[in-house]
């Protein structure tokens, strides 16, 4: 007999339908995340059917050879407890270690009730991703100290902040960054020290409020310039940072801004830990791609 369970590569429309899921589960997406999220890889993305009816997805992205991530992983409500999450995950994994090449390492972000579940599948904890929220207040207006000089992304020569963007993540994405710098309903700044880059962050418009991510910065000063500067562009609403937990500073810059901690997911690694600059990671990317 056929089996009516069909793990498949998802189509763009589709990935459009995960979006909306991530919504409903309360992951709060971005306006227009789908896009370049698709234009990223678009073979990252898995859809499990039953019956000819798609039932949940996830994708698999793949940065280069040496790196990927596992994430937007979601199945319907009405289809959980029978297995089939179990069988997409397990099949993700494998197609994206057939992707990578030899000694590659696979970061996700799970939720803590899946923790051991990933564990068992060859996953180990790093640390945690901490969701947090403020309310920025409408008319705020942020003027950085000097020696921090805040400017448009887009100005900046795109080689300098690749370069600066790999130091904070484990593997070159220049075909992400670039979308992501353009995505409309958002604004990308770089924090610029004697000419240098010392950092840089993008706030985009979400389901709710505006998310910063990813915040990158040489230290605390350069990053309270970033994130002052971004929330200015969700006042009149609520502003969200997912910040890792390994950075002591970046936990410092959210209580200073009395953000509160709304949601949180475990980072784990399957392979070597990344070699990366932790202490100037202020704010992760995204949890669906990493």
């Amino acid at each position: 007999m056929t089996d009516p369970f069909v793990i498949r590569q998802m189509t763009r429309s589709e990935v459009d339908t995960l979006v909306d899921w991530a919504a409903r589960e309360g992951w709060n997406p971005g306006l227009h995340d789908a896009e370049v999220f698709w234009a990223t890889d678009p073979d990252a993305y898995i859809a499990a059917e039953l019956d000819g009816e798609l039932i949940g997805g996830g994708a698999i992205t793949a940065y280069g050879d040496e790196f990927g991530f596992m994430g937007f992983f979601i199945v319907r409500p009405e289809f959980r407890g029978r297995g089939f999450g179990n069988r997409l995950w397990h099949v993700r994994r494998e197609r994206l270690l057939a992707r990578l090449g030899p000694g590659a390492s696979i970061g996700m972000d799970g939720v803590f009730a899946m923790q051991d579940y990933y564990a068992r599948g060859g996953f180990v904890f790093s640390h945690r991703d901490i969701r947090f929220r403020a309310e920025v207040p409408a008319g705020s207006a942020a003027v950085p100290r000097p020696p921090e000089t805040l400017v448009p992304l887009d100005q900046l020569p795109f080689a300098d902040v690749l370069a600066y963007d790999r130091s904070c993540f484990p593997a070159p994405r220049a075909r992400f960054l670039r979308g992501w710098i353009d995505l409309p309903d958002a604004r990308a700044l770089g924090c610029l020290r004697d000419g240098r880059l010392a950092g840089y962050g993008v706030v985009r418009r979400c389901r709710e409020g505006c998310k910063i991510g990813p915040l990158f910065a040489d230290d605390a000063a350069a990053a309270e310039a970033l994130h002052a500067a971004l929330s200015v562009f969700a006042a009149g609403g609520p502003v969200f940072l997912d910040v890792p937990e390994n950075n002591p500073d970046a936990l410092a810059l959210a209580q200073r801004h009395g953000m509160v901690e709304v949601f949180g997911c475990a980072r784990m690694y399957r392979g070597p830990f990344p070699n990366i600059a932790h202490r100037h990671v202020f704010g992760v990317t995204t949890f669906e791609l990493g």
